[in-house]
């Protein structure tokens, strides 16, 4: 399944282009990350994409197919939405309120079937909030009612999976948890597009970016292509520092804000850097994920030099040797991808 969007613009007064000619593309599997800073269009962003503001010009697809013009019921079956959790919630239970993602998959006047239930409670449990099933909804914290409407979306069952800033109101761990959930749906081959106020959020976990400003300009490309220092300061006027941390498991990125600047200009996509061998070191836990593998290693098959694989019994664990030759940026995307199937490890020399 394709989600597209071709030359969106959109304006909220005439004359004054919030966004102007956006154009991406997203794939079953990948995780498209969305940042810019407050009042750069990333909420109208996504209520462009799904329809519910039409795009001054331009239109948003699924399969080639406008959004426009699909029938509701099969376009809500085929995409859930996370918005932010807000005040005025209806006094339904948590359990009551997931069960109403499952709407779209029986009749209009047609009770939850056996199925739906097993759902719902399958979707507490992944997210770990069980505990909350019988609680009125507007009686939970915000950051409840954010997992809450996560579950809701989930249980939904969708191809296509919007999360508008799904972090916002959570502690560390629950934060942790959305995105190894987001990452975990996306191996099983969802297509996820998040908000994010986090650019080491999309560094970590997306495959694309697509990057505003206040001026309608965006960026649109590989996540390591798009979130560089240079583009960081452009967009948000913050001078910052991308560095690499190792971790016992894989090397991951963080960024760190240094200090505000009133550096503005245009956002480039970072192709830079010369080709270069690099060896990927592959650690998978599980053998059922190695489809996942060959899947994400299909889309760098034109830089893979070399490939060798072994099981290494005594640990229960299968180790591969990918070689590339490639820029730094690409074989950096390719260790990311790699990490974030569940039970990946990869190191990068």
């Amino acid at each position: 399944m394709k989600l597209s969007v071709e030359n969106g613009c959109f304006a909220y007064k005439k004359g004054s282009m919030l966004l102007n000619n956006i154009n991406i593309d997203a794939r079953d599997g990948e995780i498209v990350a969305v940042l810019g800073p407050n009042g750069a269009g990333k909420t109208t962003f996504l209520r462009c994409l799904m329809g519910f503001l039409r795009w001054s010009r331009g239109e948003s697809a699924i399969d080639n197919e406008n959004i426009n013009a699909m029938n509701e019921r099969r376009l809500w079956r085929r995409m859930a939405y996370v918005p932010q959790a807000k005040g005025g919630t209806a006094a339904y239970t948590a359990e009551e309120m997931i069960l109403l993602g499952r709407s779209s998959r029986f009749g209009m006047f047609a009770r939850p079937g056996d199925k739906d239930v097993q759902k719902v409670q399958e979707t507490l449990e992944r997210l770990h909030i069980d505990r909350l099933a019988k609680k009125q909804c507007n009686r939970l914290s915000g950051g409840e009612l954010q997992m809450v409407l996560m579950a809701r979306a989930i249980a939904a069952e969708p191809k296509i999976l919007v999360l508008d800033e799904p972090e916002s109101n959570l502690d560390f761990r629950n934060q942790l948890l959305v995105l190894q959930v987001m990452s975990e749906l996306a191996a099983e081959g969802m297509c996820c597009v998040f908000n994010t106020h986090y650019p080491v959020h999309a560094l970590q976990r997306a495959h694309k970016a697509l990057l505003l400003d206040r001026e309608g300009n965006n960026l649109f490309g590989d996540v390591r292509e798009v979130v560089t220092e240079a583009n960081i300061e452009k967009a948000f006027g913050v001078r910052a520092v991308i560095s690499e941390v190792e971790t016992p498991g894989n090397t991951l990125s963080n960024v760190v804000p240094v200090e505000v600047s009133g550096v503005s200009g245009t956002m480039a996509q970072n192709k830079t850097g010369r080709r270069m061998p690099g060896v990927m070191a592959v650690i998978a836990e599980n053998r059922d994920v190695a489809d996942r593998i060959n899947a994400a290693l299909h889309d760098y098959r034109e830089y893979i030099i070399g490939r060798m694989g072994m099981p290494y019994e005594k640990e229960g664990v299968s180790i591969i040797s990918v070689m590339l030759d490639a820029e730094e940026t690409v074989i950096k995307a390719a260790a990311q991808r790699l990490g974030t199937i569940p039970g990946v490890k990869v190191k990068i020399t």
